[in-house]
């Protein structure tokens, strides 16, 4: 393997320690990562929950909200139509339950059995049979189009909620709440299923709970420059500026009635920061006879936020966080408008009453209900393999937390039997152990069981449930075992066929529960993007994976018109078509895989390293770095650590049936570091190392747990006798 540090300049490191009050290595992390912007390293330096994006960004998301609160008043029946994966089901759960306490006629339903993935006509139909008049999907439908059709034709509305990338031709929905939309306005694109669904109860919090909800809200500002004044106004719809306004003025020159100010303002509640000095300056500006309707809302500000009573915005600006992380120049208005926004959602998380312009907000969770849903967020977040940057970050840093220390009734239950509760627990662990559970479920052809366990409000059935769902898991791992004994043989022979660049694996003998799990392993075995088939009837479905930075989108496109359904992402993507297609499958696969391309970077081994450390920098403190930079996962790998002229102590063989692997004792003078180095047998055996050598490793830190004690150990990548 090759080594590699990226180089970067001295200068840069301080700077971004300087500019973001981190030490010297975070910040030379951050550089080597190429985290440089203030946008990127926000959401690795903050985990305040403000820093979560508005709702209301997201295209569709307003008329969203409209509709349900119409099916509220009008008492209509809602259904929630879920994925049957963690993501779906965590989704399905969290919007459903907020529907249910505000009073909404709500049930839900995922897919069961062998029925296909998304939206069904049965679904459709037989909700419009039962007189439902509204379907809100979770992590599905961007893609159905005939069975959103036929919704519109039975009078039944429906909302998309869904994060997969939209074909071609969008369905007729009624809105469709996607960060992937064309043209999207929203910052991040890269919300899970669940997330999305977070969103909307956050935006449908705000509607309930909030005055301001669908009313525009102006911000005006002015400030000197040279021989003028500057006018600034943000225009404000659901805390979300939706038009701004500078005119620049001397004093005298022209009427108020000459500006484009009163046409903008016409109807407007305008918000000051000390109106008497905005008065007064207006006056300078037009004329004593000039009235503008104005509140001061500095003071109220002032109580929720007390350090920024009585001060200017050009003084609270050098204090303010936004100042911190922006890029370009903030202005006072900036500055305005990010306070007022801080203000609703500290008025939302004190409980305050509403009243005029402080009526309380909540589109940044709060309260204990909200919390808890962000542990169903983290869980599809992580569930989904989203990559872990922006506002995932501190969903799943945030939700994780809150699931460590109140975890909601059934994540409880499967804590406890899987004995990782009441410890702390990463990202990885619960990817490893939390999230397969829930999935077994829908492997095993019962997806209804894990979603019946979070809604269940019994105990005694929880505990039942919990039990079944990992037995089923169990069953999971004993068939994935069986299938993948027939896989991978035929997986490798296929090779040839497809110009050794796709495995591909079909037939009746392989579960539909595993296709994902098959493809998976087979993308990693042969390193290759990888197709698994299940053959059921008249119906085949398949998922990919893919391998060596191909976007798998680009294979499923070239065969889209051959499938009942299809959708992923770049680099994961499944299908549903009819057997009678296979043949056409088959041959545009062999032509399609010779025009697959391969990032040349994702061939070479090469092993990144963020940082090189002196030995006296190995102690427990090195934790604190670590933990910062959690969770780790898709485009946020663990922390990877160089360190030379380490002594090895002790070596000892680990491993069953065979002794594979190696655990250590390296010391660093300071201290003794446990660490295990997996494969590695055969380079003691070949005597490239032993007892009393010196060592440079390349290694993570990782925390192991034993009967309720914890212990620090390096886990090695590779290893090389010191020069």
């Amino acid at each position: 393997m090759n080594w590699e540090k990226k180089d970067i300049a001295p200068e840069q490191v301080k700077n971004i320690a300087a500019t973001y009050g981190c030490d010297l290595l975070t910040a030379s992390i951050l550089a080597r990562r190429g985290l440089c912007s203030g946008e990127s390293i926000k959401y690795f330096l903050e985990d305040d929950l403000r820093h979560l994006r508005n709702p209301f960004e997201l295209p569709g998301m307003e008329d969203a909200v409209e509709r349900i609160l119409a099916a509220k008043e009008e008492n209509e029946k809602v259904l929630v139509f879920g994925d049957a994966d963690v993501d779906g089901i965590t989704g399905t759960v969290l919007l459903t339950r907020y529907l249910e306490s505000i009073g909404v006629d709500v049930s839900w339903r995922i897919p069961e059995g062998d029925e296909a993935y998304g939206l069904s006509l049965a679904a459709v139909e037989g909700f419009a049979e039962a007189y439902g008049t509204l379907i809100i999907t979770v992590d599905c439908g961007i893609s159905r189009v005939n069975e959103i059709k036929r919704a519109n034709e039975l009078s039944v509305d429906v909302i998309v909620t869904d994060h997969h990338e939209p074909p071609e031709e969008l369905p007729k929905a009624l809105c469709i709440v996607d960060p992937k939309l064309k043209d999207s306005p929203y910052p991040f694109r890269d919300l899970s299923g669940c997330g999305v669904a977070f969103k909307l109860v956050s935006a449908l919090r705000f509607a309930q709970n909030s005055e301001l909800y669908g009313q525009p809200v102006c911000l005006l500002n002015t400030r000197p420059v040279n021989d003028a004044w500057i006018i600034e106004i943000a225009k404000m719809r659901n805390l979300v500026v939706i038009s701004t306004l500078t005119e620049t003025i001397v004093p005298g020159m022209v009427g108020i009635g000459e500006t484009r100010l009163p046409a903008f303002l016409e109807g407007q509640q305008i918000l000051v920061w000390d109106a008497p000095l905005q008065k007064q300056t207006l006056a300078k500006l037009f004329g004593r006879g000039v009235e503008v309707g104005m509140l001061d809302i500095a003071p109220e500000i002032g109580k929720e936020i007390p350090q920024t009573a009585g001060k200017g915005l050009l003084r609270i600006k050098e204090l303010s966080k936004i100042a911190k992380y922006s890029e370009t120049e903030v202005s006072e208005l900036d500055v305005f408008v990010n306070l007022f926004t801080s203000f609703i959602h500290s008025r939302g998380q004190s409980g305050a009453g509403a009243h005029g312009a402080g009526a309380p907000g909540a589109s940044a969770p709060s309260g204990p209900e909200e919390i808890a849903d962000l542990q169903l967020a983290a869980l599809g977040t992580i569930a989904d393999i989203m990559p872990l940057l922006d506002e995932n970050r501190i969903i799943v840093r945030n939700g994780l937390e809150s699931l460590r220390t109140k975890p909601r009734p059934g994540l409880s239950d499967l804590l406890h039997k899987l004995d990782i509760a009441g410890r702390r627990f990463d990202a990885k662990e619960i990817s490893w152990k939390l999230c397969p559970v829930i999935n077994a479920a829908r492997r095993m052809g019962c997806s209804e069981k894990a979603a019946a366990l979070l809604f269940e409000k019994d105990p005694v059935q929880r505990d039942r449930l919990a039990g079944e769902l990992l037995t089923l898991n169990d069953d999971r791992k004993a068939l994935e075992e069986e299938v993948w004994a027939i896989a991978e043989p035929l997986a490798h022979k296929s090779l040839a066929q497809y110009d050794e660049k796709l495995a591909l694996v079909f037939g009746e003998e392989i579960n539909r529960g595993v296709t994902g799990l098959m493809a998976q392993r087979i993308s990693r075995r042969f390193n290759v993007p990888s197709m698994v088939v299940s053959f059921n009837g008249e119906i085949c479905t398949g998922s990919l994976r893919s391998a060596r930075g191909y976007n798998i989108c680009a294979l499923l496109e070239q065969c889209g018109d051959l499938f009942i359904d299809s959708g992923g992402h770049a680099f994961a993507g499944g299908f549903t078509m009819q057997k009678a297609n296979w043949d056409s499958l088959l041959e545009r696969l062999k032509t399609a895989a010779y025009s697959i391309e391969f990032d040349e970077a994702a061939d070479k081994e090469i092993i990144s390293i963020d940082a090189e450390l002196p030995l006296d920098y190995l102690s427990l403190d090195l934790f604190k770095v670590i933990d910062r930079f959690e969770p780790y996962g898709k485009d946020n790998d663990p922390l990877m650590f160089m360190a030379k002229k380490l002594v090895v102590k002790e070596i000892n063989f680990i491993g069953k049936p065979d002794s594979k692997h190696l655990k250590m004792m390296l010391d660093s003078g300071k201290h003794k570091w446990p660490a295990l180095y997996w494969e590695a047998a055969g380079r003691v055996l070949n005597k490239e190392f032993g007892l009393e050598d010196r060592v440079d490793v390349v290694f993570s830190l990782s925390r192991d747990y034993y009967r309720g004690n914890e212990t620090p150990q390096m886990m090695i990548t590779d290893l090389k006798k010191s020069e």
